[in-house]
């Protein structure tokens, strides 16, 4: 494994000890293909984030735990890296773990072991489960803070959350959707990636609430549970477009848009409104073919520098107002693309 990195600075990246990072390094045996995952996303993290190493100021170990389609992780990765040099008198050193899909039990053994081994603090994008909130309050008994990002734990012994308003981007697509299609019988077809995650449940729920009132003629289809890839979200379309519903809205909270088009396609069905989530780059790419109608997106690296300020809080450094610091929803359309964003 080639590196040009101290072992010192790859172990305290990985969370190991010296001497296992150099059992990996010199490909000794007896390590767990866990651990050598583990050293060789140090070293990718390393790479990514290689001036904060030369940086002064006081180090601080953050894990960021995500369950995401990698579309979405890359933007996580993007904002973290454009937030980093802007916390002046602290350097962060981020360790990553994002997966597509991250079951109940993953979860609760990822935070264990961050608890095991330590850290200063994590930001956490997870399901809603019960388990995932004991494994929380686990990591606030070992004085170790959580934020939850862009999804939250509510109730739970999370230390704060960051990132957009669930209810009123919810509310939004319903505003959108009823001003073209609320005249029209029909339905509208939601997809959340998982209805255990809380903020797209809020959404769904603020959403149903908001159109009931806007366009009392519009009936709401849930095709949720796809986890925003692709395959599984076009298969649960093609199930229910092959019902032959009356489609004339899509609200998708939690991404697969290439698959819902062609499933739409492939029924015959062309929505007058579809309104996505988040400004990644098959969604740039969709809305500048014309294929979604507006993208609800909010700055993710605002709600990681919102995130960061908040766990750095919790250890004592910085103040309290910086906490106030959040990120708007940003309506995009065709007709508005931020310019420099490339697909």
């Amino acid at each position: 494994m080639t590196h040009r990195f101290p072992i010192k600075e790859i172990a305290r990246q990985a969370g190991l000890s010296t001497a296992t990072v150099d059992r990996v390094i010199n490909q000794r045996p007896n390590v767990s293909a866990q651990t050598r995952a583990r050293v060789a996303a140090a070293l990718v993290e390393l790479e990514d984030h290689e001036s904060q190493l030369s940086a002064r100021g006081r180090r601080v170990f953050l894990d960021i735990v995500v369950e995401a389609p990698d579309r979405f992780a890359r933007e996580i990765r993007a904002g973290v890296a454009r937030v980093l040099p802007q916390l002046g008198g602290v350097v962060l050193r981020p360790r990553f773990d994002m997966r597509e899909v991250m079951t109940g039990p993953e979860t609760v053994a990822i935070l264990d072991r961050i608890g095991r081994r330590g850290s200063q603090g994590v930001c956490l994008k997870a399901r809603d489960l019960p388990e995932i909130r004991a494994a929380v309050s686990r990591l606030k008994a070992r004085g170790i803070s959580v934020v939850t990002i862009f999804t939250d734990l509510p109730g739970s012994d999370r230390f704060a959350y960051a990132g957009l308003d669930n209810a009123a981007a919810g509310r939004t697509a319903a505003w959108f959707i009823a001003q073209v299609a609320g005249g029209r019988g029909g339905r509208v077809l939601t997809s959340q990636s998982n209805t255990l995650f809380a903020g797209e449940d809020t959404r769904f729920r603020a959403f149903a609430a908001a159109l009931g009132t806007l366009a009392p003629g519009l009936s709401i289809l849930d095709v949720s549970g796809g986890a925003g890839l692709d395959g599984d979200t076009e298969r649960r379309f093609d199930a229910v477009l092959a019902t032959r519903p009356k489609v004339e809205a899509v609200y998708s909270m939690g991404g697969g848009n290439r698959a819902i088009l062609a499933a739409l396609d492939r029924a015959g069905v062309r929505p007058v409104s579809f309104v996505a989530h988040d400004l990644d780059r098959d969604n740039l790419a969709l809305l500048r073919e014309g294929r979604l109608s507006v993208v609800l997106d909010h700055d993710l690296a605002l709600d990681m520098r919102s995130a960061f300020l908040q766990l750095l809080a919790a250890l004592g450094i910085g103040q309290a107002a910086d906490l106030t610091e959040g990120s708007d929803i940003r309506v995009i359309t065709p007709a508005n693309i931020p310019q420099g964003r490339l697909v």
